[in-house]
C-alpha cells in the first residue's frame, strides 16, 4: 500500500496515511485537530543516493540497452 500525504483544511497540518489507492480520496482524520476536512496532496518521490554514485553507475555504458540503445541492430530498420 502506498503512503499518501494529506493537508488538513482546518488547521493546515500535513500528515501521511498508509492506505489503498481506491481509498486515497476518502476524507482522513487529522491527527492534530481530528477534523475530517482533509485533502490529498500531490507528492513527488525521492531518489536516495548521491549524484556521483548515480553518474558512475551509468558512466561508460555505450552499448545501449534494449531497442532504444541501438545495440540490437534492428533500430531504425524496417521489417521488410
Amino acid at each position: 500500500m502506498p503512503i499518501y500525504e494529506y493537508r488538513c483544511e482546518s488547521c493546515a497540518e500535513k500528515f501521511e496515511v498508509l492506505t489503498r489507492f481506491a481509498e486515497r480520496d476518502r476524507a482522513q482524520v487529522c491527527p492534530t485537530c481530528e477534523s475530517t476536512k482533509t485533502r490529498v496532496l500531490v507528492s513527488s518521490f525521492a531518489v536516495t543516493g548521491s549524484s556521483e554514485s548515480f553518474a558512475s553507475d551509468f558512466a561508460g555504458e555505450s552499448t545501449g540497452g534494449g531497442c532504444c540503445g541501438g545495440a540490437c541492430g534492428s533500430c531504425g530498420s524496417s521489417p521488410n
